[in-house]
């Protein structure tokens, strides 16, 4: 883990926005994060940590301000790549996964915040684990979301759905980067295979995908370099030793349920909220009545 002494000296200074959180740009060693807070600042905090790809709007201010419930201080950020935070020339990461993995604990070092909740979804799952195991004492809790073991004996588990693998094998599309309109089009068509049976929100996917793009420094960037950056150092979740809440679909297509009961199975203690018709996703709005009280079980009672 990167070496973030210090950073909690680093002055920050919000700016309203208009969905009724605060937002900063934070320079901090060479770099930019781009993050959120919302609720009262001398709560409990709550950070999230968006999947591969995805900036902090994918956390939408709706589910944000259910989670906080006005007794959490709910903070996202910006990978880097996404959004409002630093970037690097598309095909060229300029950081390794270890690098993403240590942004989360430099934001709340920045914000003088000692401990915090911690909800990861898919590589942000991945990125919370690794903080778990390795600076055990900055976490209060995990919550786990669509994603996988980040190192350890697992035993052997599904691969994706052959419509996700398949992305994977096609060429990549020629897309104008400038045309507005046909960089929203692509990063809707990239969710398409990751819908559960649900089915595919195609407005609210569009919706939030319109958002990023116009709030983005470098998308041709966000679409690919985190996929290709150095991957990070595995950690055994069988470490973890913190309360933790699995979030796991039976219908995710890229990481199937057994991935989640693994999570489940290997953390002492952790308990596993099985969902149905959810895709590769953060909750979407079809499910908050049910999983929102059970995360307000978990976050609001550790």
């Amino acid at each position: 883990m990167a070496d973030l002494a210090g950073l909690s000296r680093v002055p920050v200074h919000w700016t309203p926005d208009h969905t009724g959180g605060v937002v900063k740009v934070l320079e901090l060693d060479g770099i930019e994060l781009a993050l959120e807070r919302r609720g009262p600042d001398d709560a409990p905090a709550l950070l999230l940590i968006a999947g591969g790809g995805q900036s902090m709007d994918w956390w939408t201010p709706e589910f944000c301000d259910l989670l906080g419930a006005g007794e959490l201080q709910v903070i996202r950020y910006d990978h880097r790549d996404t959004g409002q935070s630093s970037t690097s020339a598309p095909g060229q990461p300029d950081y390794t996964g270890d690098d993403l993995a240590a942004d989360p604990l430099r934001v709340l070092d920045a914000l003088g915040i000692e401990d915090a909740h911690l909800m990861g979804m898919s590589m942000g799952g991945g990125i919370a684990q690794s903080i778990a195991v390795r600076a055990r004492e900055r976490v209060r809790s995990l919550t786990l979301v669509e994603t996988s073991p980040a190192g350890g004996d697992h035993g052997d588990l599904p691969p994706p759905s052959l419509a996700v693998a398949a992305t994977w094998e096609e060429p990549e599309p020629e897309i104008d980067w400038a045309d507005e309109t046909a960089v929203i089009d692509y990063r809707v068509d990239v969710e398409r295979p990751f819908a559960g049976s649900l089915g595919f929100d195609e407005a609210r996917v569009r919706a939030l995908a319109t958002l990023e793009v116009r709030r983005s420094r470098n998308m041709a960037s966000s679409m690919a370099n985190h996929f290709i950056a150095e991957p990070g150092t595995s950690v055994d979740p069988a470490e973890i030793r913190v309360p933790t809440l699995v979030l796991h679909s039976a219908d995710d297509p890229m990481f199937p349920l057994p991935h989640g009961e693994a999570l489940a199975r290997v953390i002492p203690g952790a308990r596993l909220m099985r969902l149905g018709g959810v895709g590769h996703e953060i909750p979407p709005p079809a499910v908050w009545d049910v999983v929102v009280p059970e995360l307000h079980s978990h976050l609001l009672r550790t």
